[in-house]
């Protein structure tokens, strides 16, 4: 049996094809071997939701999470309600950018939070501006059908996201060894509560293996200095309550980080 060679307009058009495959499969996000070791949505989503029930010195409202790769591609999105209006729908776009922040402004010697940046942001701060200079993508953010949102098939995952935030709720994530593996983000209740509860989740996750931090603890741990609208460590952030306050001073000792050896 024999095969006609292919015409010349059917070559061409296969390696224009060929072409346009191979750039698609470049620019889209590769599933490294540092994002595998990220946790699925449904371990998230159980530890979360423990978390939640604790005293966290907020409104006990349920929660956003997102977790996104060392290169900023988003891997988990989930949330602790029965249904995605269970929470603030709102939250849904903000925990992906305190994740995406965490993550960007995090290094493999050294872990930033995403509320140590308040204080430098404000106008007169070392960082102002800061908040606008990586912005979250319209596209990303509100694309697909809301009835996927904090799903699997969630219109987030496998896409860059961006943003800064800096206010408390997002943590970089480290694996045992000081590995950087991306970064958490948490929304839905105050932002000092955020932050207890990012904090507390990622402990239950064990990806708290973190580098030095800027805090006086030497971690990411909040710094809630602030008075007469100065923070006269640099990295403070506003109080909520007293008994947020409370909790995040304790956070090292009831919820002490693996620090990297």
């Amino acid at each position: 049996m024999s095969f006609a060679s292919p015409s010349a307009p059917f070559t061409r058009l296969l390696a224009i094809c060929l072409f346009a495959c191979a750039g698609v499969l470049a620019d889209a996000p590769v599933l490294t071997a540092a994002s595998a070791e990220l946790p699925d949505a449904a371990t998230v989503r159980t530890a979360l939701q423990l978390v939640i029930k604790e005293k966290n010195g907020g409104f006990g409202l349920n929660m956003w999470a997102t977790l996104v790769d060392r290169d900023a591609v988003v891997r988990v999105v989930t949330f602790t309600g029965t249904d995605r209006g269970d929470q603030w729908p709102g939250s849904r776009v903000i925990s992906a950018q305190k994740a995406n922040t965490a993550n960007a402004f995090s290094l493999p010697g050294l872990t930033v939070g995403t509320g140590q940046l308040y204080a430098a942001t404000q106008p007169g701060g070392s960082l102002f501006g800061l908040q606008a200079s990586n912005p979250v993508d319209p596209e990303v953010a509100y694309k697909g059908k809301a009835k996927y949102f904090g799903t699997k098939d969630d219109p987030m995952i496998g896409e860059r996201i961006g943003g800064v935030n800096v206010f408390g709720g997002g943590l970089a994530l480290y694996a045992d060894g000081g590995i950087l593996l991306g970064g958490l983000g948490l929304s839905g209740d105050s932002s000092v509560a955020d932050h207890i509860i990012a904090w507390k989740l990622r402990h239950a996750l064990g990806l708290d293996h973190i580098p030095g931090g800027v805090s006086p603890t030497g971690d990411d741990n909040l710094v809630i200095d602030f008075a007469d609208g100065k923070s006269p460590s640099g990295w403070g952030h506003p109080a909520t309550t007293p008994e947020a306050t409370e909790i995040v001073k304790n956070l090292p000792t009831t919820h002490p980080v693996m620090k990297k050896k």
